[in-house]
């Protein structure tokens, strides 16, 4: 599983024989079953996680029952609850894998220890952070300004990696309606 983690990172950046055994060093293996928690609503998220294979779902469950996702992340993708993460109060979110998962986790301190170390990779993940505000921005803008057809569309055009690896009713969820609006969207689509 390293391997695959590895891989990822000499591939964005440039690391010493000795920087890889560091970064291994830290790094703790989990193997999630579909459907398994990777963090729950009131635990305290303490890591940064990436995603080696499979595929997990961000989301959180509003007082109504109503699940409302968040976020997908597939292999070569970070997860995680950033706000718990940071200020060390409970998350309000639930990650759980949608099919089986390799996720690696490296806890924050070792993984604060590891940037300060290791420039290329806090340059690395500072790039990571902003790519990701610009996507959270996007998203904001797509979910108040656009039509239902239009958010799905954006979904198909940002995510045709994992489009088909995802139930239609979370997809909905993602874009904010309901599973019987995006059946009559599709239905509509395939009859153009």
């Amino acid at each position: 599983m390293f391997e695959i983690f590895q891989k990822y990172l000499t591939e964005k950046i440039a690391l010493s024989d000795e920087e890889i055994q560091l970064i291994e060093s830290v790094c703790k293996q989990k193997r999630l079953r579909k459907k398994q928690f990777l963090c729950q609503e009131g635990d305290i998220w303490q890591y940064n996680a990436f995603i080696c294979r499979g595929l997990v779902k961000t989301f959180f469950i509003a007082e109504n029952g109503t699940e409302h996702i968040i976020n997908f992340a597939p292999e070569n993708y970070w997860t995680g609850d950033r706000e718990s993460l940071h200020s060390g109060n409970p998350s309000l979110l639930n990650i759980d894998a949608i099919e089986p998962t390799d996720v690696i986790l490296i806890e924050k301190a070792n993984f604060e220890k590891l940037c300060a170390e290791i420039p290329q990779l806090n340059q690395l993940v500072n790039q990571i952070i902003q790519k990701s505000f610009i996507v959270s921005q996007g998203r904001i803008l797509a979910n108040i300004s656009f039509t239902a057809e239009e958010k799905y569309q954006n979904f198909l055009e940002k995510y045709p990696h994992i489009v088909n690896r995802i139930p239609q009713h979370m997809i909905a969820s993602y874009i904010g309606i309901t599973p019987e609006t995006l059946t009559r969207l599709r239905r509509n689509m395939f009859k153009k």
